[in-house]
This record gives C-alpha cells, structure tokens and sequence, in this order.
C-alpha cells in the first residue's frame, strides 16, 4: 500500500482553512473590536464559544454520520465550513459573527474526527504516524501563513477581506475533494452499528485508560496554550511594541519555526513518540513561561519563536495516539480526542479573558508553562500512550485489530 499523496494534500489543505479560520479572530482583535464596538477581551471569547459547540457536537454528530461514505462527509463538512465564513464576512454585528462561527463550529468536530481515520486508510499502516504529520502541515502552514497573512490582510483591506480569503479557499478545497479523494465507504462495523450505538461506544471508549490520559495530556496542555496564545497580540504589544506589521511578521516567524520542526518530528512519531512529547512539552513550558516578565524586543521574539516551534509540532504526535491505542474504535478514540482538544481551547480561550479582564495579562505566559510542565508530567506516568519506542511488529499488530474490527 502506498501514499494517496494528491487526497492527503488536499485534506491538508482543507486543514490549512480550518485552523487558520479559527484561530484568525486572534491576530484581529482590534480591528474587528473597532469595527464592530466590543471589547477586545469579547471577541477573544469567539474562541471559547466555537470551542464549546465543537466539543458538545462531536461525538453525537461523528455517531449519527457513521454511515455516511467517509469521502462525501469529509466534502461536507468543508462546505459547511465555507458557507459559514461566508456568512462572517458579511455579518453587520457581533452577534451574527459569532453566530456564523458556531455553524463552522458544528461541523469543526466531524471534520477532525473522521480524519485521523481516513488518513489511516490512504497510508501503510507502519507509515500512519508520518501521513499524519504530512496532513498535519497543513496545521502548521495555517499558523506560518494563514494567520499572518490573514492578520495582514485584515490590517490592510479590513478584516472581512481576510475572513472572506477564508470562504474562498474552502470552496476551492470542497471541489478538489470531490475530485482527488476514492471512495471510502463506511466499514462494516459501522454500517451494522445505529447512531445509538455509535454514541456509546464513543462515551464507553472513554473507560479505556490510554484514551482517557491522552485526553487529559491534550486538555491540560491545551488549556494553558490557548489561554496565553488567544491574546499573543496583547501580550507582545506589551512585551516588544510590535503591532500592526510587527506582530504579522512575528506571527510568521511563530508559524515558520512550527512548520519546520513539525516537518522534522514526522519521521519520529511512528517510531519514539514518548520522548518526542517530553522535549516538545519542555521547550513550550521554558519558552512560555520566560514571556511572563517583560523582556524587551528580542527576548521576546525568540522565546515566541521557540514556542511556536514547539507547539505547532505536539498536535501530529498527539493526533496518531487514538490511531494507535484505540484500533478497534478509531472513529470514537478519534472523536473524544478532538472533544478533550476544543475543551482546551474553550477553557483556555476562557482562563484568559478572565486574565485579561482582571488586568492580569501578564500571569498568562506563567500559568500556561505550568500546565505545559504538568501535561510533561502526565506523559512520563502514561508510558502506554506515549511509549518510549514502538516496533514495526507493534504497527502490523495495530493495523491487524483495526482490519479485523
């Protein structure tokens, strides 16, 4: 079996949209706080709301889709996502843009845990892990460049321009998904299976331990991430003075060194996964924590930098592990991973809007490297999920239950 390149490009790029879309609001505060007569703090909570209605949608969507070919339901859910930025760009309050967001955040869950899945089926299953990574550059592009970009756009023509690229692009991934991805109907299990039933086994696969500490490892570290990145743009105006073309040009600088280190940990998730996160999770809890104090220009380009390198690369690590500990089940392992994800980021989003409120912006860098040192902890306690080598046996073990399932 080899890789079905052209589909995992374009669901990369499908990727790309969705996580640039999402995290866009973030480099837009202001202008989208001017325009539309909130607060800055307020429009950092579109995070949390599109948060909130991703995770409580998930799994009783992912459930009640189980039938639907996985081909046709990746490309709807794309095209969901380019109507809603579609109805944001034009939206004449604040309100209707969060509403347009929340219609994004429905399909956000289904989207993300029918993915994982779908990208096991077009790789071997030894080189699982690696297509992971491949799609997941479109991850990381979507923090090299469309947030930057994005920013800059917004800064330039006005942030509707920018949330409108966002539309555009969608649509463009919706016809070459018709075109590129074969067709991938439902497995057996999940055709002989009821929505019913798919909704327990996705509320039951939570019993199993490794999904449940992966679940936690992603949520605490999440939590701390987003609560500190949602207002980055606050945080190094404080910091450094950057604004307007300073803070596009750091955002690309934070997304360039994800991209770069997420293209070299690729090779190493199918193999060493353990030891990966432990290093990553040290850089980001070292990197963040060092932006609590104001540092000056330069020390806090780079700490932001060596932040950005790190994290970016965690969610390819992570995104392999329900693939991997959960082969019987991987839509549902899937499904409760990308829940426990956009837990974090809502919480997160949240944490720092009350930081923020109380004036206490700069405690934002120091609470997120403690959770990022105390997600480090709970890896080192879950040598099951993340395991310090894996064997190529173990991956044709993997892929045999999940065949056999």
């Amino acid at each position: 079996m080899s890789f079905h390149r052209p589909a995992l490009a374009v669901i990369g790029a499908s990727a790309f949209f969705y996580v640039a879309a999402e995290a866009l609001p973030i480099g837009l505060l202001p202008q989208i706080s001017a325009d539309l007569h909130v607060s800055e703090a307020r429009v950092g909570l579109l995070m949390t709301s599109y948060a909130v209605v991703a995770a409580l949608s998930t799994i009783p969507l992912t459930a009640v889709t189980m039938r639907i070919p996985r081909n046709r339901l990746l490309a709807v859910t794309v095209a969901i996502f380019a109507v809603s930025q579609a109805a944001a760009t034009f939206a004449p309050t604040f309100p209707i843009l969060a509403g347009s967001r929340l219609l994004c955040a429905l399909a956000h869950g289904v989207f993300w845990s029918v993915l994982g899945p779908i990208v096991a089926r077009l790789a071997p299953p030894d080189q699982v892990g690696r297509a992971t990574a491949l799609t997941s550059l479109g991850n990381s592009l979507a923090i090299v460049l469309g947030v930057p970009l994005g920013t800059a756009l917004g800064q330039w023509l006005g942030w509707r321009v920018a949330i409108g690229s966002m539309a555009v692009g969608g649509a463009v991934c919706v016809a070459l998904l018709l075109v590129v991805l074969p067709a991938l109907p439902p497995l057996p299990r999940d055709v002989t299976a009821g929505a019913g039933r798919q909704l327990r086994n996705a509320v039951r696969i939570l019993r199993d331990g490794r999904v449940a500490r992966l679940c936690a490892v992603t949520a605490v570290l999440v939590v701390g991430h987003f609560a500190a990145y949602t207002y980055i743009a606050p945080l190094v105006r404080r910091d450094a003075g950057l604004d307007g073309a300073g803070l596009s040009a750091l955002l690309l600088g934070y997304g360039v060194a994800g991209l770069l280190t997420t293209y070299l940990v690729g090779r190493h998730i199918d193999r060493r996964p353990g030891p990966l996160m432990l290093i990553l999770l040290a850089a980001q809890a070292v990197s963040v924590a060092l932006l609590a104090p104001v540092l000056g220009l330069g020390p806090t380009i780079v700490a932001t930098l060596v932040w950005g390198a790190a994290f970016t690369a965690i969610p390819p690590v992570l995104g392999a592990v329900p693939l991997r500990v959960a082969p019987h089940a991987r839509d549902a392992a899937s499904a409760v991973y990308v829940v426990a994800f956009q837990i974090g980021i809502g919480s997160g989003a949240f944490v720092g809007e009350r930081f923020v409120t109380a004036g206490g912006l700069g405690w934002l860098p120091a609470f997120a490297g403690l959770l990022a040192a105390a997600a480090g902890v709970l890896v080192v306690a879950s040598r099951t999920v993340f395991p310090v080598r894996i064997s190529a046996e173990e991956h044709h073990r993997v892929s045999a239950a999940a065949a056999t399932h």
